[in-house]
């Protein structure tokens, strides 16, 4: 048999999610294997056996919803299908274990179905919420909320960048420009700084 393979697989534990019989999966993986390294047939062999051990493991996945994400994102490449089962698995049991029922459900609106950018983004929003109730200056806050009511990611991002903007614009001395600038754009100091950096930025 080419390359030494030897295929003995149970039927997949997850039905209604196709992946290839024995015999198609070899002829993909050799395939593969040739293309990636023709003139290498030690690293033919080993990949060859890195592909078969994975699909091996695939055939016995048991989460059909996880399955059928690693057979989208990867159809020929069973090495990773295994390491994108293996993330997006952990990433689901993660998402069960979530508490934060605001920020879950920004998660859950952002990716449904894709549980690996869920926690990203469960992460990053929990982290951007719990900056957001320690900043001290309300008016911005109250700014950055307005703006993105239902994202904390972005709440935190311009909540910094007004703050810093308002650093910038309080440095300055009293002018035409400045009075200007906070005249036509009272609340937002991001804008009061592009304003008045563009009416001294010369002819």
């Amino acid at each position: 048999m080419l390359l030494g393979l030897h295929l003995s697989f149970a039927a997949p534990a997850a039905t209604g999610i196709r992946l290839p019989n024995p015999s198609e999966a070899q002829r993909v993986i050799v395939e593969h294997a040739k293309r990636e390294y023709p003139q290498d047939y030690s690293m033919q062999q080993y990949t060859v056996n890195a592909q078969m051990a994975a699909y091996q493991y695939m055939r016995t996945a048991r989460d059909r919803e996880v399955l059928a994400i690693a057979l989208r994102e990867y159809p020929t490449d069973f090495t990773m299908q295994k390491f994108t089962y293996d993330q997006q698995l952990a990433a689901k049991t993660y998402m069960r274990s979530a508490k934060d029922q605001q920020v879950l459900a920004i998660a859950l609106r952002e990716y449904p179905s894709d549980f690996t950018m869920q926690k990203f983004t469960y992460d990053q929003q929990a982290v951007a919420k719990h900056y957001m109730t320690s900043v001290e200056d309300k008016a911005l806050k109250r700014f950055a909320i307005t703006q993105y009511p239902g994202d904390f990611l972005m709440q935190k991002f311009t909540y910094d960048q007004q703050w810093a903007a308002k650093a910038f614009m309080q440095s300055l001395a009293n002018s035409e420009s400045k009075a200007r600038a906070k005249t036509e754009y009272p609340n937002d100091y991001l804008m009061q700084k592009f304003l008045y950096t563009n009416q001294n930025s010369g002819p």
